[in-house]
C-alpha cells in the first residue's frame, strides 16, 4: 500500500473477524527498537477514556478486543504483533489507531525497513505498508482500522510526531501523568507501592491469600456479551514511564517436619512411564489450565487468530477420517457472539518429532469440518520460513486452515511472565500457573524444550577437526538451523527469568531471505569453525554476543559498551572496574579504540589494582568503548545432558548475564516529557 490509501478487509479475506497487525523495523547496530501502542477512538476522534490507550503499561483489553502480543524475531530484526478481535470492539469505537514510539531521544530515521503488515485469522498476510519518510520523528502512526457500515477498512497513515508517546497520546485525548511529578511524590515520602497503585490502575500488587501466590493485577473480569458497560473516566492517569513491578513477599516457612516431605501436587509426574503417557498428561494439564486461566490462554492463542470468549478444551477426541478415525491429542473451542473458533492440537514430548502424515490428516479433517487451525506443540522451535513439517494445502477449498506451532519453551515463558512479573486476575489462577510450571519443569514431564543438536552435530565437528568439511555441505546447514533454534530458546528462558524482552539479533541486509542468510552462516562455519549469535536484552547497555568455536571447544560470551560522553578515560576505567567488583576475576576487559591496532586488554584480576592499564599508550588514541568477555569450555555432546553443548550454552549466557551484565549501567529509563513540555514541543 501507499501512504493515504485504504482497503476494505472483506475484499482481502473472508476471515477477518480477528486480525494480527505487525509493526516491524530493523537496525544496523542491532540495538534499535521501539514500542507499539493502540488507541480506540470514538466518532469525535478522541478516546472515550484513558483505558482506551493500550501500550507497555496497559497491554490487554478486558474484553479481548486488543492484545499487545510482544515481539517475535524475524530475518532482519523483530516484529511487534497486536491481536485485534474486531467482533469484540465496542460499538462506540469508530477508529483504531496503531502507532509506535521511540525513547531516550532516538528517532525513527535511525531504523530501516519501518513497516506495518496485516494478516487474517489464518495467518495469511493481506497487506504491507512501508513508512519511508520517518526522518527525525520520535513517534509514528502507522495506520488505522476504521468502520465502514458493517465492516472494517484499513488506511495507511505514516504520520510522524516529534513529541513521542506522550504527545501522540495527548493529541487523542489521553490524560498523561507527569512522570516528574509522580517521582517527586515518591521522594516526598509516599510509599512506592501506594504511589504506583495511584499512578497506574494496572500496577501489580502482592497477594496475601496464599504463600504460593505470586502477583495479582487489577484487570476487570470478562463480562458477558449482553452487558453494556460505559467506560468510566478514571481518576488516575496512565504513566508512560515504565511500570514498576512489586515482587511477592517472602514465602512463609513450610510446616513440613523435614525436607523428605513432598508437597502435594495438582499435576503429579512421578507415575509417567512412557512417551505416550507423557504426551497425554502434558496435553491434558496444559489445556485444562488454559480453560481456567483466561489471561494465560489469550497469551497462547491470540496470535493464532482466536477470539476472546468462553473457552472449552478437550482431549482424545475421535474424528472420522477415511477407513480409520483419527484422535488428535486435543481440541480447543472458543465461543464468541454465537460463533465458534476451533483448533486441533497435536502434542509431542521428549525428542519425539512430528509426523508429516499425521499433521496432514489433521489439516484435512479441520478443512472438512470448517475448523480454523491446527496447532502443533513440541520441544522443537520453529524457524521463520522453515516449517517443522510440510503439508499440502488444497487451494480449491474455500475454507482456509492455519497451521501454527508452539514450543514447550514458549508455554513455560508465557506462564513465567504472568505469575512472576506481570500478574494474573486472582490467587487461584496464580496457583494453577505455578502448578503448571512445576509440571513443565519437572525432569520427568518431557516438556523441556529444544534439547538435541541433531544427527549432523558430531559429523560436522569431526569434519572441522580433520579439515574435511567443505562449503555447501548440507550437514553444516543443519547445525546452523539447530543453533538458531537453541538461541531462540535461550532467549525465552532468560526472558522468563528476567521478565524482560530478550530477542536474537539478526544483522541481515534488508530483504534477505532467511534461508539465504542461513546458507551464508553455514559457509562461514565451514571456513572458520565458528557459529555466532547476538541477544538484545531490554534494559542493558549493549548487545550480548555468543560465539562457539567448534575447533577449540570454547564458548565466548561478550558485550560491548560505549564510552561515556563526558569525563576522562581514566575515570571511565576506574568506574568500570568498581562496578565489576563482584564479577569473575577471569573476566576479560578490552578497550575499544579508534585505531586499527586495537586497545589494551587484560583480566579483571590484573586490572583491579591498576585500572590505568586500560588506557592506550598513545595519548592521541581515543577510547570508543569497552568489550567484556568470558570464556568457558563447551559441552561436546549434542544433547542437553550435563556435558552437552545445549546445557553449556544456556549456562554460559546465564552466568555472563548474572555475573557481568547486571553490574553495568543500564540505559537511561524511558521517560517522556510532562504534558506542558510536550505541548510546547
Amino acid at each position: 500500500m501507499i501512504k493515504g490509501s485504504n482497503v476494505a478487509l472483506a475484499d482481502l479475506s473472508s476471515d477477518v473477524g480477528s486480525v494480527i497487525v505487525s509493526l516491524g523495523w530493523s537496525s544496523p547496530t542491532g540495538e534499535g527498537d521501539a514500542d507499539v501502542s493502540v488507541l480506540l477512538l470514538d466518532a469525535s476522534g478522541k478516546v472515550r477514556s484513558d483505558s482506551d490507550f493500550y501500550f507497555y503499561n496497559h497491554p490487554v483489553a478486558a474484553d479481548g478486543s486488543v492484545q499487545l502480543l510482544g515481539k517475535t524475531p524475524t530475518a532482519d530484526g523483530s516484529e511487534d504483533r497486536i491481536s485485534f478481535d474486531l467482533t469484540a470492539v465496542p460499538s462506540g469505537v469508530d477508529r483504531i489507531v496503531v502507532a509506535a514510539s521511540r525513547y531516550e531521544g532516538a528517532r525513527f530515521g535511525e531504523l530501516e525497513d519501518v513497516r506495518i503488515t496485516l494478516a487474517d485469522a489464518a495467518g495469511e498476510s493481506l497487506m504491507r505498508f512501508a513508512v519511508d519518510d520517518a526522518g527525525s520523528v520520535t513517534a509514528v502512526i502507522f495506520g488505522e482500522l476504521y468502520r465502514r457500515g458493517e465492516g472494517w477498512k484499513f488506511r495507511a497513515v505514516g504520520q510522524g510526531y516529534e513529541t513521542g508517546l506522550a504527545g501522540l497520546a495527548a493529541d487523542f485525548g489521553v490524560d498523561i501523568e507527569d512522570d516528574a511529578v509522580a517521582d517527586a511524590d515518591a521522594e516526598a515520602g509516599l510509599d512506592a507501592a501506594e504511589a504506583d497503585a495511584q499512578a497506574d490502575a494496572t500496577t501489580l500488587v502482592p497477594l496475601e491469600e496464599s504463600p504460593q501466590a505470586t502477583l495479582e493485577a487489577i484487570p476487570a473480569p470478562r463480562r458477558s456479551d449482553s452487558e453494556v458497560v460505559e467506560p468510566k473516566r478514571s481518576t488516575t492517569r496512565p504513566r508512560t514511564a515504565k511500570k514498576k513491578v512489586i515482587l511477592p513477599k517472602t514465602v512463609k516457612k513450610t510446616l513440613a517436619e523435614n525436607d523428605s516431605w513432598k508437597t502435594a501436587r495438582l499435576f503429579p509426574v512421578s507415575a509417567l512411564k512412557s512417551d505416550r503417557d507423557r504426551e497425554m498428561r502434558a496435553t491434558s494439564v496444559l489445556l485444562s489450565v488454559m480453560a481456567q486461566v483466561p489471561e494465560f490462554s489469550r497469551r497462547l492463542t491470540a496470535g493464532f487468530g482466536a477470539p476472546a470468549g468462553r473457552m472449552e478444551t478437550f482431549t482424545e477426541v475421535s474424528m472420522p477420517h477415511g477407513d480409520s478415525p483419527r484422535r488428535p491429542d486435543g481440541v480447543i473451542r472458543v465461543e464468541r457472539a454465537g460463533k465458534l473458533w476451533t483448533a486441533l492440537v497435536e502434542t509431542k514430548t521428549n525428542g519425539n518429532a512430528l509426523k508429516a502424515e499425521q499433521v496432514q490428516a489433521y489439516m484435512d479433517i479441520a478443512a472438512r469440518r470448517g475448523y480454523e487451525a491446527v496447532i502443533t506443540l513440541t520441544n522443537d522451535v520453529a524457524l521463520e520460513g522453515s516449517p517443522l513439517v510440510d503439508v499440502k494445502i488444497d487451494k480449491r477449498r474455500k475454507h482456509k486452515v492455519a497451521l501454527w506451532h508452539l514450543s514447550w519453551a514458549e508455554v513455560t515463558y508465557q506462564a513465567q511472565m504472568l505469575i512472576r512479573h506481570e500478574g494474573v486476575s486472582n490467587a487461584a489462577h496464580a496457583w494453577l500457573l505455578q502448578e503448571l510450571l512445576h509440571y513443565l519443569q519437572h525432569e520427568n514431564s518431557g516438556c523441556h524444550g529444544f534439547q538435541n543438536m541433531g544427527s549432523a552435530w558430531v559429523p560436522v565437528r569431526n569434519g572441522l577437526d580433520d579439515e574435511t568439511l567443505c562449503q555447501g555441505d548440507a550437514r553444516a546447514l543443519e547445525v546452523v538451523e539447530s543453533w538458531e533454534r537453541l538461541i531462540r530458546q535461550v532467549c525465552l528462558r532468560l526472558g522468563g527469568e528476567l521478565g524482560q524482552k530478550v530477542l536474537p539479533v539478526q544483522r541481515a541486509k534488508r530483504g534477505t531471505d532467511p534461508n539465504e542468510r542461513r546458507n551464508c552462516l553455514a559457509d562461514q562455519l565451514c571456513l572458520d569453525g565458528r557459529i555466532q549469535a547476538e541477544l538484545r536484552i531490554d534494559g542493558t547497555p549493549g548487545v550480548l554476543a555468543v560465539n562457539a568455536d567448534l575447533r577449540t571447544g570454547k564458548l565466548r560470551t561478550s558485550i560491548e559498551i560505549p564510552a561515556p560522553e563526558q569525563g576522562y578515560p581514566l575515570s571511565w576505567a576506574k568506574r568500570l572496574v568498581r562496578r565489576l567488583a563482584e564479577a569473575p576475576a577471569d573476566l576479560h576487559v578490552e578497550s575499544l579504540v579508534d585505531s586499527e591496532t586495537g586497545g589494551p586488554r587484560g583480566t579483571l584480576e590484573r586490572l583491579r589494582p591498576e585500572p590505568a592499564d586500560l588506557l592506550p599508550k598513545d595519548n592521541g588514541t581515543k577510547i570508543t568503548g569497552f568489550r567484556l568477555s568470558l570464556l568457558k569450555s563447551m559441552g561436546s555432546g549434542r544433547g542437553n545432558a550435563e556435558t552437552g553443548f545445549i546445557r553449556s550454552v544456556d549456562d554460559a549466557v546465564h552466568r555472563f548475564y548474572t555475573n557481568v551484565v547486571v553490574h553495568l549501567d543500564a540505559p537511561t529509563a524511558r521517560r517522556t516529557p510532562s504534558k506542558e513540555r510536550a505541548a510546547a514541543g
